[in-house]
């Protein structure tokens, strides 16, 4: 009786498999239970006629008392151990409890801050509207306030201070601000009046600013000329970049006024664009800068420098030594500055004896140099040379009237 007793819940607390291990537990609880009497305390609930029945029986229990996630559990069948299935059961491990510790509470949502009734905003609007309206008047107010305002005012050209003038007249510097005296000084354009500050020959770079109350300041940086430039019969003065610059008019207030001693440019066509005569400009800074570069200012001896082909470079120097005091054409080229001055420094001399009406030398050839004398030069050597002929530095041949030689 007591082995039927305990047949009946065995199934609830031991698993009836196949395993050795479970049917010795079970033959130990049946063992167990013999040794048990009526008068002990175990009360019969249910007799079960065979151990299917109570395995029936604990289905129906677990469908009742355990989640549904437990009888999925238990339904799985016996798999073998592979990699493939340790990595699947993983996953749905995961899935069933992320199940299991989802939170069902709400998340607050962040709401806007416009209104949702039309009437809201509408209010909103109108009141977006009147604070508009209310900034740009008071803008216009003050903007008629400054404008009528005596202590923003400029009275004279006194209340206008310019600095960096040498060149310029401050006369030349107030006629761009002509229309400005007796104006707010905050309704002076300061854009257009640098530009019309810039726009004058001598200057090159200006500054214009408001000083509170009522005073403007004006700072230049004038243009510096490194030559005259001959455009006709007048004589201007040319910077780097091939602006020309008109004569500098004499100051009242100039102790010490400047002069200029610079050669004379010409092939400097005012009419040229403003890039053809920056390009020509370059030239000469080079020509100057290669004739200077052993610091024997070899430059201030040039009077002329004729940059109309840009291909030859002549200059006019004054020869040494003669009593008539003609000037002589040297032809440089467009390279080796310094080396061919060298060579007519040294050939003069003997040129000089040679041919003493010598007007002018070609120095753009690597051995030899042609020179050209006088129209009204006259023959001393019995044994002439014809025009043009190419001899050796060395030698001193004869040369026809108005003709070049070649030495």
């Amino acid at each position: 009786m007591n082995e039927e007793l305990f047949s009946t819940w065995i199934p609830s607390v031991v698993r009836v498999t196949n395993s050795s291990a479970a049917r010795r537990w079970e033959r130990a609880i049946v063992g167990m239970a013999n040794l048990t009497t009526s008068t002990q305390g175990v009360a019969k609930i249910e007799e079960f006629k065979s151990r299917v029945s109570a395995l029936a029986d604990e289905e129906v229990q677990d469908a009742f008392y355990r989640p549904v996630a437990a009888q999925k559990l238990r339904a799985k069948p016996a798999l073998r151990f592979t990699p493939e299935n340790a990595s699947r059961d993983t996953l749905e491990d995961t899935q069933e409890e992320d199940a299991f510790l989802r939170s069902r509470r709400r998340v607050p949502i962040r709401k806007g801050w416009l209104p949702r009734t039309r009437v809201g905003q509408f209010a909103l609007a109108g009141g977006v509207l009147v604070g508009l309206a209310t900034v740009a008047a008071g803008a216009i107010g003050a903007r008629e306030l400054l404008k009528h305002d005596a202590r923003f005012r400029i009275d004279s050209s006194d209340s206008i201070k310019i600095l960096g003038n040498s060149r310029v007249t401050r006369a030349e510097l107030l006629s761009v601000f002509g229309s400005d005296i007796g104006r707010n000084v905050f309704f002076i354009p300061l854009a257009e009046r640098r530009a019309g500050l810039e726009s004058l020959p001598w200057v090159e770079h200006a500054t214009v600013m408001r000083v509170l109350p009522n005073q403007m300041r004006v700072a230049v940086v004038e243009r510096t000329p490194v030559a005259f430039v001959r455009n006709g019969n007048e004589i201007g003065l040319v910077d780097g970049n091939g602006v020309l610059l008109p004569m500098p008019s004499a100051r009242a207030d100039d102790a010490s006024p400047t002069h200029y001693s610079f050669p004379v440019v010409t092939g400097i066509d005012p009419g040229d664009p403003l890039s053809t005569r920056a390009a020509r400009m370059h030239i000469y800074k080079s020509f100057i800068d290669a004739l200077d570069a052993s610091g024997e200012k070899i430059s201030a001896q040039l009077s002329e420098i004729d940059l109309s082909d840009p291909e030859d470079v002549k200059a006019v120097v004054e020869g040494p030594g003669d009593a008539s005091g003609s000037d002589l054409l040297l032809h440089f080229g467009d390279a080796d500055f310094l080396a061919r001055y060298r060579n007519y420094e040294s050939h003069l001399p003997e040129w000089r004896r040679q041919y003493p009406r010598l007007t002018s030398i070609d120095l753009r050839y690597e051995r030899q140099v042609v020179l050209e004398m006088a129209k009204d030069a006259q023959v001393g050597s019995a044994a002439s040379t014809p025009s043009g002929t190419t001899m050796p530095a060395s030698t001193a041949p004869s040369i026809e009237e108005g003709g070049p030689a070649a030495v």
